[in-house]
C-alpha cells in the first residue's frame, strides 16, 4: 500500500512539472481612457506632436498590473510585464474629448487578480488620466477610476499608482498591494519641505501669512492667522520664500501667476473656463485697472438716484477708455459697445421695491442669503459677552418702552415670539477701526423681530452701538418702526446699517470661515491619511472636489490686502481679524451640524415625536425646513454606509488610517483649538457616522444656501448693501440737515459708491455661478462603479432617489399659499437647498462640495 501511494505521488509530481512547462500566460487586455485638453495652446500641440514621434524611439506610457497575491518564489508581489499604450501616435490628433486606448499584459495562471495598475509617462507633457477597465480575468471587468493627472517621469520619476474601485480598510488590504497603499500615501505626505511645483501632488498645513504684501509698505501688511495670537484654521502649504521684510510672512503671487494646489485639485477645464470668462477675472486682473483710469473722478462718486442703479442692468455702465482688446476677451461680460450691464438680480423680479419693506427685510432672515444668524430671544434685554474689563459695561439700550406697542397685550418674555439678529459682539472691538478708514461707517447692531399669527417676522426695534467715547457718551440708540417722514428714511438707513452688518458676518464668518476655512483641513488631512481604497476615503471623495483650488484663488485675491473683500465691504483691512475673532469665540465643529446649531439658536427644541427629532418654534423657517429633509438624507445614507465597514467599536479605534485623518484634522489643521472639550470622539460608528455626515452637510447644504443667493440677493446693492459710509445723524449734528432736506440723496451717499457697487456686484455674480461640469448632492460621476461594494452602489441610489424626492417636495412648498416666507406677491420662492441646478446664477443647487 505504501509503495502504491508512493508511486501515485511520483506520477502526480511529474505531470504538474510537465503542466508548468507547458502552461501559457494568460493574456489580459486595458481599455485607457485618456481626457483630451478642450483647447490647446501652441506650445501644447507642439510638445503632443512631439509625444507622437517620440514613441517610436520607446518614449510612451508604460503600464504594469500588481496582483493582490504575493509571489510564493520572488516573495514579493505578482505583477504583469509592462505594457506600452497602443496607438498613441496614431490617435493623438484625435479631437473628441476622451480617447481610449488600449494595452495588453501576460500574466500566469496563478497571478490571482490585480489591485493596482502602475503607469511611468515617458512622454514630454502630462495627461489626464480618466479611468482604466481591465479584462480577461474570470472574475470579469475591473474598474480603476484614476481621474488624475499623470506627471512626466521629469517631474515625476516614480511610478504613479491606481488602485481598483474594491474599497478596503487598512487590516483588510491583500498582502500584494499593502506596500503601494503605503507608499502612495508617503508620496502625498511629501515632507513638509521646499517650495512646491505646480506639479506636484503633495498636501500639507500650513498658516494663513500670505494675505499681506508688507514688502509694499506697512500699509500692506496683515497679521498672521493661525497660532496662538490669532487663532485659525489652517490651509494648504505652498512653501513660498519669505517676503524681505517680514520673515514670517509668506511672499505673495499675484495674478495672472498660478497659486499651488496639488495638481489634481486644480479645476477642470469646464470649470476653469466658467471661471475664466466670469466677472471676478475681468474684475481683478484686467477690467478694473481701466475702470479707475477712465472713470476715476467715479471713485467716490455716488449714485444720484435709484434711476442710476436700475440703469446698470437696463442700459449699462459706459467705459469711456475701455481698450478694445479688453473689451474683446469679455463677450459675456459686455452686451454692446463700451457698457458694463449686470443681469437684473432675481430679488427685483417680483417686486422691484421689495427690499423697502419691512416683511421682506424680515423674511430675508430666514429665507435668504444668510438664514443662520437669527436666534429666538430669550433673554430681555439681550446681554454681551464682551470682557467689561476689556470694552467696559455693555448694556443693551432696548427697554420694554421699545417694543410693548407690538407685543399683543404681552411683556417681552411672557411673548416667547421675540427672536433676534445679533451682532454686537462681532463688531464692537472693531468700530472705532472700521470708522477710522476712509469712507467707512459702521454700527454693531441688534434687530429684534416679532413673530406674527401669519408666522411671518416684523423688525420692531433696531439697536445701534457705538464704542463709549466717555461715561456720558451717548454710544447706544435703539430706532423703531416709523412714525413720519423723517423717522421713515431714519427707519431704513438702520435696516442698511444692519444689513452691512449681516453682509460682513455671512461673508467672514458663516460663509468663509464655517464652510471654506473650517472644512479644509479635513479635506488635506483626508488626502494625507485615508487610501483611495479606505471606504471613507470613497465616501469622501466627491466632497473634497475643488475646495483647496477655490480658497487659494480667494487668498489670493478676495481675502487678501486690498482684495474684494476688504474694498467691498464694512471692516476693510479689518475683515480677516473679525472672522479669526468669530472662530476663537464661537465656532464650534460640534455645533455645526443642523440640529444642534439650530438648537443653540433656540430656532428648534428636541422633540421624539417629530419626523426629524426637532420642533422648530417658528413653523415657516424656510433654511431649516428645507435644511432638515436633506440633514436627515444624509446621516441616513452615512449611517447606511458606515455600517457595512464597521460594525463594532473595535474596528473604529484600531482603524489606524480613520483615526489618522481625525486627529490630523483636529491636532494640525485646527491645531489652535485642538484642547477644546467640545470635539466629539471617535471611538464608534456613531460617533464617525456623527462626524461625516457633518462634514457633507457643510460641504454641500450649508454651503449653498449661503453661497448661491448671493447674486441673486445682493445685485441689488440697496437691498444688502456690503458696507455703509456715513452714520445716522441726530438733530444735532450738521448732517441732519441735509437728511431732512434731500433724504434720497443722503441715503444713497451712504451706500457703496459707484465702483464700490460695480465692483461688489461683478464679484458675488461669478461666487453665485454654476459651471457646467457641476456635480450635485445625490449625483458622482461612474455612479454604477465608483465603488467595487455593491451594497454601497446600491445605497448611494437610494440616496440619490430621496434627493429627487425633496426636489419635488421643495416645489410643493413653494406653491404653497400657507407658507407666506415663500409664496406670496414679489415674494422669492426659496430654492437655495433645491438639488440640482442648470449651470448659471440660478438661486438653487447643491453642489457636493465647495467648488465656488
Amino acid at each position: 500500500v505504501a509503495a502504491a501511494i508512493g508511486e501515485d505521488l511520483e506520477l502526480v509530481r511529474a505531470v504538474a512539472a510537465r503542466a508548468a512547462v507547458t502552461a501559457k500566460p494568460t493574456a489580459i487586455r486595458a481599455v485607457v481612457t485618456v481626457r483630451n485638453r478642450r483647447k490647446e495652446e501652441l506650445k501644447e500641440k507642439f510638445l503632443k506632436h512631439f509625444d507622437a514621434l517620440a514613441e517610436n524611439v520607446g518614449r510612451n506610457v508604460v503600464l504594469q498590473l500588481v496582483s493582490i497575491h504575493i509571489d510564493p518564489k520572488t516573495k514579493a508581489p505578482a505583477k504583469s510585464n509592462e505594457a506600452a499604450l497602443r496607438d498613441w501616435s496614431k490617435k493623438s490628433t484625435l479631437k473628441t474629448e476622451r480617447v481610449n486606448y488600449t494595452a495588453e499584459f501576460l500574466v500566469d495562471s496563478n497571478f490571482g487578480i490585480p489591485g493596482a495598475i502602475t503607469v511611468v509617462n515617458k512622454h514630454q507633457q502630462e495627461f489626464f488620466l480618466e479611468s482604466i477597465t481591465v479584462e480577461g480575468f474570470p472574475s470579469g471587468p475591473l474598474h480603476f477610476p484614476c481621474n488624475s493627472w499623470v506627471q512626466t517621469n521629469r517631474d515625476y520619476p516614480g511610478k504613479r499608482i491606481f488602485f481598483s474601485n474594491q474599497p478596503y480598510l487598512p487590516h483588510e488590504t491583500p498582502a500584494g498591494i499593502a506596500a503601494l497603499r503605503e507608499r502612495e500615501l508617503r508620496d502625498l505626505r511629501g515632507d513638509g519641505h521646499g517650495e512646491r511645483k505646480l506639479s506636484d501632488r503633495i498636501y500639507d498645513f500650513d498658516a494663513y501669512n500670505d494675505l499681506g504684501n508688507p514688502d509694499k509698505g506697512v500699509d500692506f501688511a496683515r497679521p498672521c492667522l493661525g497660532g496662538d495670537k490669532i487663532p485659525y484654521p489652517r490651509r494648504c502649504r505652498t512653501g513660498r520664500p519669505p517676503t524681505d521684510t517680514v520673515l514670517n510672512a509668506e511672499s505673495r503671487v499675484e495674478k495672472p501667476a498660478p497659486m499651488y494646489v496639488p495638481r489634481d485639485e486644480q479645476f477642470e477645464e469646464p470649470k476653469m473656463e466658467t471661471f475664466k470668462t466670469g466677472r471676478l477675472k475681468a474684475v481683478l486682473h484686467s477690467l478694473m485697472p481701466s475702470l479707475m483710469v477712465s472713470i476715476s473722478s467715479a471713485d467716490h462718486k455716488d449714485f444720484k438716484g435709484f434711476s442710476d442703479i436700475d440703469s446698470l442692468y437696463s442700459e449699462g455702465l459706459l467705459l469711456n477708455g475701455i481698450h478694445k482688446e479688453i473689451l474683446s476677451k469679455f463677450p459675456k461680460f459686455f452686451r454692446k459697445g463700451n457698457l458694463l450691464k449686470y443681469d437684473i438680480p432675481k430679488i427685483l423680479t417680483g417686486d422691484k421695491y421689495a427690499w423697502v419693506r419691512d416683511d421682506e427685510f424680515a423674511r430675508q432672515a430666514v429665507a435668504g442669503v444668510n438664514p443662520v444668524n437669527i436666534e429666538r430671544l430669550q433673554v430681555f434685554p439681550p446681554k454681551s459677552k464682551l470682557d467689561p474689563a476689556i470694552y467696559g459695561k455693555q448694556e443693551s439700550a432696548l427697554k420694554e418702552e421699545h417694543i410693548v406697542g407690538n407685543l399683543n397685550g404681552m411683556t417681552a418674555l411672557e411673548a416667547k415670539r421675540l427672536f433676534i439678529i445679533d451682532h454686537h459682539d462681532v463688531y464692537l472691538p472693531f468700530v472705532d477701526k472700521i470708522n477710522s478708514l476712509d469712507g467707512r461707517k459702521s454700527y454693531a447692531t441688534r434687530t429684534v423681530f416679532f413673530l406674527t399669527d401669519s408666522g411671518t417676522l416684523k423688525p420692531i426695534a433696531i439697536e445701534l452701538s457705538l464704542p463709549a467715547t466717555s461715561p456720558r457718551s451717548r454710544s447706544k440708540r435703539v430706532i423703531t418702526p416709523p412714525t413720519d417722514a423723517t423717522t421713515y428714511w431714519i427707519w431704513q438707513l438702520a435696516k442698511a446699517h444692519v444689513c452691512a452688518n449681516d453682509a460682513g458676518v455671512h461673508q467672514l464668518v458663516n460663509h468663509w470661515l464655517r464652510t471654506h476655512a473650517a472644512i479644509e483641513p479635513f479635506v488635506l488631512a483626508a488626502h494625507r491619511q485615508l487610501s483611495a481604497m479606505h471606504p471613507i476615503f470613497k465616501l469622501l471623495d466627491p466632497h473634497l472636489r475643488y475646495t483647496l483650488e477655490i480658497n487659494a484663488l480667494a487668498r489670493q485675491s478676495l481675502i487678501s490686502v486690498d482684495g474684494v473683500i476688504e474694498s467691498c465691504f464694512s471692516p476693510g483691512r479689518y475683515c480677516m481679524e473679525i472672522s479669526a475673532a468669530a472662530y476663537r469665540n464661537s465656532w464650534r465643529f460640534d455645533q455645526e451640524g443642523l440640529p444642534a446649531d439650530l438648537i443653540r439658536r433656540g430656532m428648534a427644541e428636541p422633540d421624539p415625536n417629530e419626523p426629524y427629532g426637532l420642533k422648530l418654534v417658528m413653523a415657516d423657517y424656510p433654511y431649516a425646513n428645507d435644511g432638515l429633509m436633506i440633514w436627515a438624507a444624509i446621516e441616513k445614507w452615512v449611517q447606511k454606509y458606515v455600517s457595512y465597514y464597521y460594525t463594532n467599536s473595535a474596528q473604529i479605534c484600531n482603524d489606524r488610517e480613520l483615526q489618522a485623518w481625525y486627529a490630523e484634522s483636529i491636532n494640525t489643521g485646527h491645531a489652535d483649538l485642538r484642547r477644546a472639550h467640545w470635539w466629539p470622539p471617535l471611538l464608534t460608528p456613531d460617533d464617525l457616522a456623527a462626524v461625516l455626515t457633518t462634514v457633507i452637510w457643510l460641504t454641500s447644504a450649508q454651503h449653498a444656501a449661503l453661497n448661491f443667493g448671493q447674486y441673486p440677493y445682493g445685485g441689488y446693492v440697496p437691498n444688502r448693501p456690503p458696507l455703509m459710509r456715513r452714520l445716522i445723524p441726530d438733530e444735532s449734528d450738521a448732517e441732519y440737515a441735509i437728511l431732512t432736506s434731500d433724504p434720497q440723496r443722503y441715503f444713497l451717499s451712504s451706500m457703496p459708491s459707484l465702483i464700490q457697487t460695480t465692483k461688489y456686484m461683478a464679484v458675488v455674480d461669478t461666487l453665485s455661478t454654476h459651471s457646467p461640469d457641476e456635480e450635485y448632492l445625490g449625483e458622482r460621476p461612474h455612479q454604477s462603479i465608483w465603488s467595487g461594494d455593491a451594497r454601497a452602489v446600491e445605497a448611494f441610489y437610494e440616496f440619490s432617489a430621496e434627493m429627487r424626492r425633496i426636489e419635488k417636495e421643495i416645489e410643493a412648498r413653494n406653491r404653497d399659499r400657507n407658507l407666506r416666507n415663500r409664496c406670496g406677491a414679489g415674494v422669492l420662492p426659496y430654492e437655495l437647498l433645491s438639488p440640482t441646478s442648470e449651470p448659471g446664477v440660478t438661486c438653487r443647487g447643491v453642489p457636493n462640495s465647495i467648488s465656488i
